[in-house]
């Protein structure tokens, strides 16, 4: 007790004052956002291109390094398959092929296919199989899932190579509508860089989706027309135009196989739709994986 002064009133005079309520969160005006220039994000991605080469040359000379077979791997998967197909629906279960050799009209759905299933199975694991170089080099990140496209790209140019012997071998000879293969293939791209960036960018959040991918791949060869066409599923023009709204690689394949088969035009409404769902892919994939970059190298 102080002198001349009550206990009570002394306690009251030295107590420590209560600390003040902390906020449940940060005020909202405090947040970080995250923003995305589209145009900077671009030009960033541009300068690091050379990395993105470094990158898939690396991965090549890693898988082909010390295989005794080399770069025929490239072509033997694609190709075991499309036996496969040929085995079955050439056999026991016809398929109309509209008067083509079977085994061109399967291999002609498998080489999108592969493309766009080696890019996402290795490109979907790129940021998580790199995680020393993520947390040592600064750079846009994209560019890891991106080596991964331009390593299929390679095996998918080395499989179009055997097409110059199946089609001597089944003597049947490819047609001039050929020529609007690129634009195909334009959205091939551009639906497989935007899952490929969504995959890779979620399964670094989400690692279960490791398991659940090669099963997601496995359906999806069955629910699209590799083996069969596209008429099997979609009976009529709208039908065709909702299949390929879901599924892009629908118009891809089924174009392919019009212009190089039959000499055909693609089905411009399919081909519309699927453009159409592919450049939302790739422009909100490309989002998506810009928000979340940040996250990258410390979950990772």
């Amino acid at each position: 007790m102080l002198e001349g002064v009550p206990y009570d009133a002394a306690r009251r005079q030295t107590a420590v004052p209560a600390p003040a309520a902390v906020p449940a969160e940060p005020r909202s005006e405090i947040w970080f956002r995250r923003r995305v220039g589209l145009g900077s994000a671009l030009r960033e991605l541009w300068r690091f291109r050379e990395l993105v080469l470094t990158l898939a040359e690396r991965d090549l000379r890693v898988r082909y390094k010390q295989a005794v077979l080399g770069i025929a791997w490239a072509v033997l998967t694609p190709l075991l398959l499309t036996l496969a197909f040929w085995l079955v629906f050439s056999r026991f279960q016809r398929v109309d092929t509209h008067g083509a050799p079977y085994l061109l009209f399967a291999y002609l759905g498998m080489l999108p296919w592969s493309f766009f299933s080696s890019s996402l199975s290795q490109g979907g694991m790129n940021l998580t199989t790199n995680v020393p170089l993520l947390n040592k080099v600064y750079c846009p990140r994209e560019v890891f899932p991106l080596a991964s496209i331009v390593v299929a790209a390679v095996d998918a140019v080395i499989g179009v190579a055997l097409l110059a012997v199946f089609f001597p071998a089944t003597g049947y000879a490819p047609k001039v509508e050929l020529f609007y293969a690129p634009l195909l293939l334009l959205v091939l791209l551009a639906f497989t860089v935007g899952v490929t960036l969504v995959v890779s960018v979620v399964l670094v959040y989400m690692r279960d989706l490791r398991l659940v991918l090669p099963l997601v791949l496995q359906f999806g060869i069955f629910v699209t027309p590799v083996a069969y066409n596209s008429g099997v599923l979609a009976h009529s023009t709208g039908e065709l135009v909702a299949y390929s709204a879901l599924n892009p690689l629908v118009p891809v394949i089924d174009g392919l196989r019009r212009g190089v088969l039959y000499g055909l035009p693609p089905d411009w409404w399919s081909l519309l739709a699927g453009g159409c769902t592919a450049t939302l892919v790739l422009v909100g994939g490309f989002v998506l994986f810009k928000r979340l970059e940040t996250g990258i190298a410390d979950i990772a």
